[in-house]
């Protein structure tokens, strides 16, 4: 049974486009496909022709100014189902890389298994993730001819210091993600303070939208903004018996789990074991909910710990 593997590149950046890999290797056998940052710029490089030559692929494609005018959640789902259009050979099975169906509402939605690491694990998404990661970083370099003086080439797009000092100086260019924050607040369309009321609100439909997606997954709502005076917890759920204590990330232009970081996974961990303490032990995890774009939309959910 061929199996259509998928996998994207490119959510994070603040400049360049998204890219969506899709590749059905079926009998071709094709060494060294893993994932495709697990593998040098150099031995990517080598396998993504090999792919190109032997399997079926499709690369779907939103340029950076679309990006910010669909939100980063239509984003993923256009060039999601670009690429797949992109596929001519038959297949049974479709394997997507991380936790959201990119494919839903669509006729192929029931066809779908969604799967963590699948870039790791499933030769498939593997081939898709590398030759996603070799065509961008080439539209990147190639960029980087054009802008010489933001350093596409080292950093294609990423927030790096370099990056970040060279817009403080030159200001964005046309490939800039303006949606994104560090680009809108350089440009002013980013209030630096919101009202208490409007961030408030966005904060519950973001939970409510995190909520209604574990529901869907099947867990069992047990708390939402449990909180005392010395931590607060925003989601508190059950599922096959195992306590879920999730963080809620609302970001319109998505990269919202960047904010968890090692403090804040401790203060996590803390709130969890409080919580434990008073209402019970027994097994859980820590996991992060991100809710992305103006139709609050889970764009990501990953178990922390």
């Amino acid at each position: 049974m061929a199996i259509l593997g998928i996998d994207e590149v490119g959510r994070g950046p603040w400049a360049g486009p998204l890219v969506v890999g899709a590749c059905v290797l079926g009998d071709a056998q094709i060494d060294g496909l893993t994932d495709s940052k697990k593998l040098t710029a150099k031995k990517r490089e080598a396998l993504a022709p090999i792919i190109q030559e032997k399997a079926a692929v499709g690369l779907g494609w939103v340029s950076a100014e679309e990006l910010d005018r669909i939100g980063l959640s239509q984003a993923l789902c256009k060039a999601c189902r670009d690429a797949v259009k992109q596929i001519k050979v038959p297949f049974h099975e479709i394997i997507i890389d991380g936790t959201v169906n990119f494919l839903r509402d669509t006729p192929l939605a029931g066809h779908v298994q969604i799967l963590k690491k699948a870039d790791l694990l499933v030769p498939e998404v593997s081939a898709a993730s590398i030759v996603a990661k070799v065509a961008r970083d080439n539209y990147m370099h190639k960029l980087a001819k054009k802008y010489p003086e933001y350093g596409f080439e080292k950093h294609v797009g990423y927030g790096t210091a370099a990056h970040k000092a060279a817009l403080e100086k030159y200001g964005p260019c046309q490939e800039h993600r303006k949606s994104f924050r560090p680009i809108a607040e350089l440009l002013g369309t980013e209030k630096s303070t919101k009202s208490t009321k409007t961030t408030k609100a966005r904060g519950d439909r973001g939970e409510t939208a995190a909520c209604e997606y574990l529901v869907k997954s099947g867990h069992e709502i047990i708390a939402r903004n449990w909180k005392n005076k010395f931590c607060e917890i925003d989601i508190i759920s059950k599922f096959n018996g195992v306590l879920c204590f999730t963080e809620v990330k609302y970001r319109r232009a998505g990269g919202g789990l960047d904010a968890i970081d090692k403090k804040k996974l401790e203060q996590m961990r803390f709130a969890a074991e409080l919580y434990m303490s008073q209402n019970g032990g027994g097994a859980a995890i820590l996991a992060a909910a991100e809710v992305s774009g103006d139709n609050y939309q889970v764009t990501d959910f990953l178990v922390l710990q």
